[in-house]
Formats: C-alpha cells, sequence, structure tokens
C-alpha cells in the first residue's frame, strides 16, 4: 500500500503542473481556471480510484489531450 500523499500541484493523470489555485495559498481566493472550463468525462474516468478528489487534472488532460511534449511520442 503506498501511503505517500499525492502532490495537489500535479495533475493525477500526467505528473505536469495542474495549475490549480485552489492548492496554492499564495494565489488565494483567485479564481481557478477549471472553474470555467468544461471537464473531458473520459479525463475523469481515468484517474486512478485512489487519487479522485485529492489532486486536480492539468488544463490539457482535462480537455482530454496528450501531456504537453507528448503529442508525437505515439506517432
Amino acid at each position: 500500500m503506498n501511503d505517500v500523499a499525492p502532490d495537489p500541484n500535479r495533475c493525477p493523470l500526467c505528473g505536469q503542473s495542474n495549475r490549480c489555485t485552489q492548492a496554492d495559498p499564495a494565489l488565494e481566493g483567485q479564481s481557478c481556471w477549471c472553474f470555467s472550463t468544461r471537464i473531458d468525462r473520459n479525463a475523469l474516468e481515468r484517474i486512478p480510484p485512489e487519487l479522485v478528489d485529492r489532486a486536480c487534472l492539468c488544463p490539457r488532460c482535462a480537455a482530454g489531450l496528450s501531456p504537453q511534449g507528448m503529442d508525437d511520442e505515439n506517432a
């Protein structure tokens, strides 16, 4: 069993910065990018169960896109 807490600043799907203002005390009170963005249902379903509601997706994963720098990897 892995008892290491997830990093709230990292996307649980790709590990990139999720740019979540809610996880950054320095940005307290600011609206997060995700408040006005449609989140891809498939992306939500891919989050490992143990990470659901523990860390936010990054904008790319939330949109259902490949993580940055991986677009051509499987081409």
